[in-house]
């Protein structure tokens, strides 16, 4: 067994999953991770009818085995552990169903995310505490974890149910956004199919070594997504954790997507950091490594790209990235 290399298929669902396919496999890649939920909509999984019909999970698999690529994953990010309406409860039912889904068609990678919930039991909106010098913000933590143990030991007892992989993504934003707050996770909720995620591009911007990261969750890393990240200038005076974005912008052709309908806030003009495609922030050399670190922790991980670079078409920037992977791959051995 070797590392699959594939791509997240969220930037390209503006097209048909089997055109979605053509282009990762025109790019050399093997496998795919699809959308089933989350912030975002899922066009190439129609979850329902897939969880109602044997036969249309053989058709969605075979649009794979047909271009000799593998499904591995299904993604779902969002925040299940919202107070918001439109985003807590829809999003745990969408992980729910995506677990289901996921043993149902024998994939065995599911990605998400932690969430965040309110600040106490009668916030309204999300609360991220980033830095808890302050006791009041410990007991927040406090209170967030009472929410987030019962609902990932659930998840746990799902995902070991139906022969599932959880792998958290370690994204700002969430109660899980480090190796240290995943090893939280585990000594409150003490999981046998819950694991990481490993997407080195929200290391990069706050900092963090993504090798050394690798060493120290060691065989929690079930999954990965390849990005990377260009630390800017603008870094200097702006920080990492750099509050100056602005609305999505009116102009249709000014917005970044990142999924049918749906758009990232403005960016500031000279941004401490932003996503690149891989190789345009760290270079083929610095990928090598990165893969013989997951490959000392586990030679058959999937490795998908997710593509968010803005200053490429999704096409040109997918096709650069798989290049640039592929030709870490090469250079590493693998």
């Amino acid at each position: 067994m070797s590392f699959t290399f594939g791509a997240y298929t969220a930037c390209l669902q503006d097209r048909t999953l089997p055109e979605a396919l053509d282009v990762l496999a025109g790019a050399g890649l093997t496998g795919a991770e699809i959308n089933t939920g989350g912030f975002i909509p899922s066009p190439h999984a129609h979850v329902d009818a897939l969880l109602a019909s044997d036969r249309a999970r053989r058709e969605l698999l075979a649009q794979f085995e047909g271009r000799g690529m593998t499904l591995n994953g299904l993604t779902v990010s969002g925040n299940p552990l919202s107070p918001l309406p439109t985003e807590g409860v829809p999003h745990a039912h969408d992980l729910r169903r995506t677990i289901e889904l996921a043993g149902e068609l024998g994939v065995r990678d599911v990605v998400a995310m932690s969430g965040t919930p309110g600040s106490d039991p009668g916030a309204r909106y999300p609360s991220w505490v980033v830095n808890p010098w302050n006791g009041i913000d410990l007991e927040v933590l406090e209170y967030q974890w009472s929410v987030a143990v019962p609902f990932w030991k659930e998840i746990d007892a799902l995902a070991r149910e139906r022969d599932v992989r959880v792998a958290l993504e370690m994204h700002p934003r969430n109660l899980v956004f480090t190796p240290l707050s995943f090893e939280q996770l585990l000594d409150r909720v003490e999981p046998t199919h819950l694991g990481v995620n490993l997407d080195p591009s929200h290391l990069f911007w706050q900092q963090m070594d993504p090798v050394a990261c690798i060493e120290r969750l060691g065989s929690h890393i079930t999954h990965v997504h390849a990005k990377d990240t260009a630390v800017l200038p603008g870094a200097a005076v702006r920080g990492v954790l750099d509050p100056a974005f602005g609305p999505v912008p009116e102009d249709p052709a000014a917005r970044t997507p990142t999924g049918v309908g749906h758009f990232c806030s403005t960016w500031p003009e000279d941004p401490a950091w932003r996503f690149v495609a891989i190789g345009e922030g760290h270079d083929v050399d610095y990928w090598a490594g990165f893969l013989r670190a997951l490959a000392a922790v586990d030679p058959d991980l999937a490795i998908n790209i997710e593509h968010e670079d803005a200053a490429f078409d999704r096409v040109e920037g997918l096709e650069r990235g798989a290049g640039a992977l592929l030709a870490a791959a090469r250079e590493a051995g693998l």
